[in-house]
């Protein structure tokens, strides 16, 4: 691939497509409606906040992301999106109970104009909710015609000239990919004959693919990870990125896997449990559901620490992870880690670690650099899985023939090195021995 990449001009109304809009969906919007205004700041946010090295450290560069790359501006987005729940936007935050009333009265009126499309919404694969606002069809393929019908109205209502999708509905039960998710032949057909391997979220997924936007799936669901949708994304220039938001405990685990591994410090255990009360830990009170999110956390660590290439240092490694719903904790979540190490001659040391947390102002920025990384993806004329976002995600999407790249700090530089490389700019591989040994 060559360096530099030509990409098309920021301009227009993006539309910002969104399934679920409970907690995360509602943050995130109401957070973008507050910095807009200037009400407030958008900390979390690479896109917003972050700066990027260009060049040699002497040269001493370091423009804003925001600046470095064209992204869209945040004036650009337009909100819109499905729920099972009529609740406007501004009903359904004060109900998530996120945010404070000085974040959400202010664009009150804003916020209300935001009223969700009837979802598609099966209770097979989400069985602890239920609600009224569901379409109804006689196949799977009608409820993705309308979905795409709802798109092409919200885009042609609002002006818009694009689009990215993100999902921020709930995690669905566990799934293992089938023959009908091999080909994209294959999938159609089962769209039209109601497979039940198909589940509501590819439906969406396979919406936003069919009309050429770019799709997110932020829940560990199987999604655009199945060969079909693959195979989509790639036929029509899409760029697609997952999966499952990478916030609170796994984000820790991705902090600090690597700084052990990186000393060789050995791990005879890591146990972690969860305490919260949304609907998220609603959900994922049903265990099928549960199972979903176990596969995606408890998949970090062995690919951090390679316990193949250290089996004295990992190979007996016990792992478990616990979520415990727990309402009257709301939204901020409680997570512990009990971590068993052990160092020089095999002595035996203790790391806990208590994170008391909020899931959706962590999860809020998250989906702000997704949606504006994929509609620059987009722009860019990339497609397919977009890797050198799995920065942002706990089960990184990534080729078959490759593994997960889960250290967030190796994360950290794939993303920055692909915006370098985007922008025509030389790599940084921090190598810096030409600081030392210059002319010989």
């Amino acid at each position: 691939m060559k360096k530099g990449m030509e990409i098309k001009p920021t301009d227009g109304k993006i539309a910002v497509l969104i399934p679920g809009l409970g907690a995360v969906a509602t943050t995130f919007i109401s957070g973008v409606m507050n910095v807009r205004k200037g009400l407030a700041k958008p900390f979390g946010s690479l896109t917003q906040m972050g700066t990027i090295r260009v060049g040699k450290r002497t040269e001493k560069n370091f423009p804003l992301i925001k600046d470095f790359v064209p992204l869209a501006n945040l004036n650009q987005l337009v909100f819109g999106g499905w729920d099972i729940f009529e609740d406007d936007c501004y009903t359904a935050a004060v109900k998530a109970g996120v945010l404070k009333r000085e974040h959400l009265d202010p664009i009150k009126d804003e916020l209300s104009q935001i009223k969700p499309m009837k979802a598609v919404f099966d209770k097979r694969y989400v069985k602890k909710l239920d609600g009224p606002n569901v379409k109804k069809a006689n196949n799977k393929m009608e409820l993705a015609e309308m979905v795409m019908d709802d798109i092409k109205n919200f885009m042609e209502k609002n002006k818009c000239d694009r689009a990215v999708m993100i999902w921020c509905g709930s995690t669905e039960i566990y799934m293992p990919e089938k023959d009908v998710h091999s080909t994209i032949e294959k999938f159609e057909k089962g769209l039209k004959e109601n497979d039940p391997d198909i589940p509501s979220s590819m439906i969406y997924a396979y919406a936003a693919l069919k009309l050429g936007i770019p799709f997110v799936n932020g829940a560990p669901n199987l999604n655009t990870d199945t060969l079909a949708l693959e195979e989509l994304a790639n036929i029509n220039k899409v760029p697609i990125a997952g999966k499952d938001y990478k916030t609170g405990q796994t984000l820790m685990k991705t902090i600090i896997a690597p700084g052990l591994k990186a000393r060789m410090i050995g791990i005879d255990g890591w146990f972690s449990t969860n305490i919260l009360g949304n609907r998220d830990g609603e959900v994922l009170d049903d265990p099928e559901s549960f199972k979903t999110k176990e596969t995606s956390k408890l998949s970090v660590l062995e690919q951090i620490l390679q316990p193949d290439l250290y089996p004295e240092l990992y190979g007996d490694l016990y792992h478990k992870v616990r979520i415990n719903y727990y309402p009257p904790r709301g939204d901020n979540k409680e997570g512990w880690d009990n971590i068993d190490i052990f160092g020089w001659l095999g002595y035996p040391m203790q790391i806990k670690i208590d994170f008391l947390c909020r899931d959706s102002i962590l999860a809020a920025p998250v989906v702000l650099d997704l949606v504006l990384f994929m509609d620059l993806a987009k722009r860019a004329g990339m497609y397919g899985i977009q890797e050198w976002l799995s920065f942002y995600f706990k089960s990184p999407h990534h080729a078959r023939n490759l593994y997960p790249e889960h250290d967030l700090f190796i994360q950290k530089t794939k993303l920055k090195n692909t915006l370098r490389h985007m922008m025509g700019e030389e790599i940084i591989t921090h190598l810096g021995l030409d600081y030392y040994y210059e002319g010989e």
